[in-house]
């Protein structure tokens, strides 16, 4: 763990009354491929410590934890902080694999958990559910996206995404939207995260001549296709989702990545946004709260993933609270429960309503469509 976080995890565990805590164990990915976004994720973590430490009369303590972006080291991270440190919740990760890994941990053992990166929520029976997640699920995103392309006239798309539990969830938004008869998709080509090149999948994604292409990556690794097509003379449109907001993602694509249409949550351009909107103030004050601990503002989406998963924690265990201790087997089951009856809950990415059943917590209202101009990205409604 780097200085930056044990100093903002030690500044936040402090000292502690003597009377029962809320334990929170964090999983993020600090150091792997992965850690172009899990950084992001554990500077959030900060920045919502920062803004709400306590939940009622209650201290929280956070156990942050790296899983060097592999899912065998997020589970073996979620046990350890169940079954050694006894976290009352979990929150993580920074990959969709290693998130899924953590849920079937949290499913098993009957901790609440909060996913931070998109999954799915397998919600056999509601009676035995203990995972919801933060971010707005793909194939909504895809709708958005889905209907952005409908207006620009793109009719046939290209998709090129990575080859994981996050690539077939983007794809499978596409073909959703397939589905509904709104675009033809001609590609499935995949990648992986440690990939150097996508030469040989663009050259195919290129042959099929498609009105535009679906970048189905993540963060630093989602500009090598938009290189690549650049570097071929491509001239349709580009679209992405919600992982392409990210710092590395704009320094590395550069140029090639100039007019690609991503669908975000409303933090990215909360300064762009009306008075009225739901996440304007809640979007200014995690900023506020992310300059403090950080020293800078922040450049991505990730970061505000974490702090509203930290704004559903701490709504939610203020209900629990009455019912049980923490520490106990009650409380977590009494936290999971007030969870997944979360209402109107006002985030930086969207407003949250959960129900039991329901993984996600968000409809169509949680996204907009953003564009990135000169190196920055702009409101397009």
């Amino acid at each position: 763990m780097n200085k930056l976080y044990g100093l903002a995890l030690a500044a936040m565990v402090g000292a502690a009354p003597a009377h029962a805590q809320i334990k929170v164990g964090f999983v993020t990915s600090l150091s792997g491929p992965a850690a172009a976004l899990g950084i992001p994720y554990a500077k959030g973590m900060a920045a919502a410590q920062s803004y709400n430490a306590k939940v009622g009369d209650q201290s929280v303590t956070v156990i942050q934890l790296d899983d060097g972006s592999d899912p065998s080291a997020a589970t073996r991270n979620a046990r350890k902080l169940v079954e050694e440190d006894k976290v009352d919740i979990l929150i993580g990760t920074a990959t969709a694999p290693s998130s899924i890994a953590m849920s079937t941990v949290a499913n098993e053992l009957h901790v609440p958990y909060i996913a931070v990166s998109p999954i799915k929520v397998d919600v056999t029976d509601p009676k035995t559910q203990w995972t919801i997640a933060v971010p707005q699920p793909p194939v909504l995103m895809g709708k958005v996206i889905s209907d952005r392309m409908k207006r620009d006239g793109v009719k046939t798309i290209g998709f090129i995404g990575f080859s994981d539990a996050w690539g077939d969830l983007v794809y499978a938004g596409a073909k959703a939207a397939e589905a509904r008869g709104e675009i033809k998709v001609l590609t499935n080509e995949r990648y992986t995260r440690t990939d150097t090149s996508v030469t040989a999948q663009i050259l195919r994604v290129v042959a099929a001549k498609p009105d535009g292409v679906l970048d189905g990556g993540s963060s630093t690794q989602a500009a090598l296709p938009l290189l690549a097509l650049a570097e071929r003379g491509y001239k349709g449109k580009t679209y992405g989702l919600a992982s392409l907001v990210n710092a590395d993602f704009i320094r590395v694509g550069g140029k090639a990545a100039e007019g690609v249409q991503v669908c975000t949550g409303p933090v990215i351009v909360s300064d762009q946004l009306p008075a009225d909107h739901y996440a304007k103030k809640i979007s200014g004050d995690f900023r506020a709260a992310y300059e403090k601990v950080n020293g800078g503002q922040p450049t991505d989406g990730f970061a505000a993933y974490s702090f509203d998963a930290w704004l559903i924690f701490t709504n939610a265990a203020n209900r629990a609270l009455g019912k049980a201790k923490p520490g106990t087997q009650e409380f977590r089951a009494a936290l999971r429960d007030a969870m997944l009856s979360t209402k109107d809950l006002a985030g930086t990415q969207g407003l949250y309503t959960f129900r039991p059943g329901e993984g996600y917590g968000v409809d169509e209202h949680s996204l907009v469509v953003v564009t990135l101009k000169d190196g920055k990205w702009a409101y397009t409604p």
